[in-house]
């Protein structure tokens, strides 16, 4: 029987590997709700990706039903959020479906930098917020330490946080009960108009895209005619239910639940998360609130490693299309690596998991170049320019201004380490430091503003090499703003390749694109004549080095006779490699298209 007081809608929010999918497996067996010959580690976790890994891509909702201490069944909605500063537009619309979230901190390391952002935008959403630490079994565990570091985070008293261990199910069933008491149940009626937060979609290749809604307000019931506000588009219902955790039919959802809608939608881009659907007669007047469209923040160059399964790789991309709206593509073609993509993620983390799922899933080899963001161009006549493309950026000569993406970052590290991060932030990677406060004892926040080209480029591993494993980040984009930027060409056998271009800031481009020189020579084995490796700047060139000819002894059968003789041997050998270099080819190893990334490794 629906009673709205007996609904709490909540979220897990919790840094990558803190347990939040193993504490959702705990509460499933808890409560019944999955058959125990059907229970799996890491059940909401779809992906063979995500289980392996250990990291929450897909928000998976569930509803379960609790029986609590006073004697009533309450239904609880849980979203499963990604922990992973790529998915945080996800992650905020996953709050705006809940009134509550149970805030998660692994006893062994204590509260990250991830975890104080979600925190943030928790209270940004005016959620409930319950404190819970997790992996109390451990031996590493150091409660004490996380409870005085949640306490500054959020100024709640001590006997407020609980304490579980997702594992041995310990505290699982106290956490039930605060959920109960301490979440409110949700406000909306159904006597009012029709208004449902997306908040995830996904396609189904028999039944089209189905989409995860939040009802705030009025009811939805199967053949209703409906719209999504953000696009005008038109759907009839076919089907809606409740995720159980496997998709269920009902008649109805009414203001408070969650559940999902299948409408005949073709396309996850036309049901775009943070979108409201409304009746198509009498709908409602504004759309639900934080609505925005997801913009890919890194790109790079994909080529299949055979030239061949160029369509193989375009119909890969286009089915992990039809699941990730945030996903973009389009033809590229480069005159070393042939016809492929240019293709646009949210970050480094979702670039790396569409890598692997096109190898794993399609039974592809892909090449990718190394990553860049968006740069703004205002051309002399005017004209602003967007560049995804270092190849493409335009002359110096044609350049008024150019702007590049900057990001407020936030690292949280031990006292100790404090140095190193000013040191790799400040000096290294152009950052400002903006501000500087405590995370409980021996932990402290450090705010800088950074460009973001900087902070995709190793930055995560050289982070955690200066602080021993220990800090952790977390950054949003911040706006636009004009730079000092200039592309790098790089010339091998004095030819250009597209692939190898990169932008970098004036003050540094002589550094890399030395460095880089000197990486290729390395990686680009030896011809039969020398080879030229060169990185051009402004019209000039600012760096070489030369891989030298492999030689053959031509003189090993001369024995004696006169000099000349010798001479006229070697003459030879010199004019046939002279024309050798003008008509051969240099064969470039896929290794050396991610040269850019491996500079610094030999830093570290």
């Amino acid at each position: 029987m629906y009673d709205p007081n007996l609904i709490r809608n909540i979220c897990i929010i919790a840094h990558i590997d803190h347990g939040k999918t193993t504490l959702i497996d705990r509460i499933l067996e808890l409560t019944g709700s999955v058959d125990s010959h059907k229970m799996r580690e890491q059940f909401l976790d779809m992906m063979d990706i995500e289980r392996e890994r250990g990291i929450t891509i897909k928000a998976q909702p569930v509803k379960i039903l609790y029986k609590a201490s006073d004697g009533k069944t309450y239904e609880i909605n849980i979203i499963d959020t990604p922990g992973h500063v790529d998915f945080s537009y996800e992650v905020g619309r996953s709050m705006a479906a809940c009134e509550g979230a149970v805030l998660l901190v692994d006893a062994s390391q204590g509260v990250e930098a991830q975890t104080v952002a979600h925190t943030y935008l928790a209270i940004e959403n005016d959620l409930e917020i319950i404190p819970a630490i997790n992996k109390i079994d451990l031996p590493s565990a150091n409660v004490e330490e996380t409870a005085i570091q949640i306490m500054d985070l959020l100024g709640v008293d001590e006997d407020e946080i609980l304490k579980v261990s997702a594992k041995e199910g310990t505290g699982v069933k106290d956490l039930l009960e605060a959920i109960v008491k301490r979440v409110p149940p949700p406000k909306g009626s159904v006597d009012d108009k029709l208004a449902a937060l997306i908040f995830d979609a996904r396609y189904d290749k028999y039944r089209g895209v189905v989409v995860s809604v939040r009802i705030f307000s009025g009811r939805l019931s199967k053949g209703d005619e409906i719209i999504t506000m953000s696009n005008g588009n038109e759907y009839e219902v076919d089907e809606i239910g409740i995720f159980t955790p496997f998709m269920t039919p009902v008649e109805t959802l009414s203001a408070g639940e969650v559940g999902y809608v299948i409408a005949g939608i073709k396309e996850v881009s036309l049901a775009r998360v943070g979108d409201t659907i409304t009746h198509k007669v009498d709908p409602v007047e504004n759309p639900l609130p934080g609505y925005k469209e997801i913009k890919p923040m890194v790109y790079a160059g994909m080529y299949p490693g055979l030239p061949e399964y160029y369509q193989e790789l375009r119909k890969a991309l286009e089915k992990l299309k039809l699941n990730d709206s945030a996903l973009t593509f389009e033809p590229d073609n480069s005159p070393a690596l042939g016809f492929g993509f240019r293709v646009g993620f949210l970050g480094l983390l979702h670039m790396d998991v569409v890598r692997e799922r096109i190898e794993r899933e399609f039974d592809l080899t892909v090449i990718l170049t190394a990553p860049n963001v968006e740069y703004k161009v205002k051309m002399r006549n005017g004209e602003t320019i967007s560049v995804t493309n270092p190849s493409k950026f335009p002359d110096e000569s044609d350049i008024e201004e150019v702007y590049e993406p900057w990001v407020d970052l936030s690292v949280i590290t031990p006292g100790d380490y404090m140095g190193n991060m000013i040191n790799l932030i400040q000096v290294e990677k152009r950052g400002k430091l903006y501000t500087t406060e405590n995370a409980g004892r021996d932990r402290v926040i450090l705010r800088f503003e950074a460009p973001l080209s900087e902070i995709i480029f190793d930055f995560f591993d050289r982070m955690k090499a200066l602080s021993r494993g220990y800090a952790s980040m977390d950054y949003e984009f911040l706006e636009y703003r004009k730079s000092d930027l200039v592309k790098i060409t790089i010339l091998v056998n004095r030819e250009p390749v597209d692939a190898l271009t990169f932008i970098a800031h004036r003050s540094k481009a002589y550094q890399v694109a030395r460095k880089l020189v000197e990486k290729l020579k390395d990686l680009i084995p030896p011809h039969q004549f020398q080879i030229p490796i060169q990185a051009k700047a402004g019209g000039r060139i600012i760096a070489r080095t030369d891989i030298r000819a492999l030689r053959k002894d031509v003189l090993a059968k001369c024995y004696g006779g006169d000099v000349t003789r010798k001479m006229k041997l070697l003459e030879k050998q010199k004019e046939g490699k002279k024309k050798l270099r003008e008509i051969g080819r240099v064969r470039i190893p896929q290794e050396a298209f991610l040269a850019l990334l491996k500079i610094s490794e030999d830093e570290n």
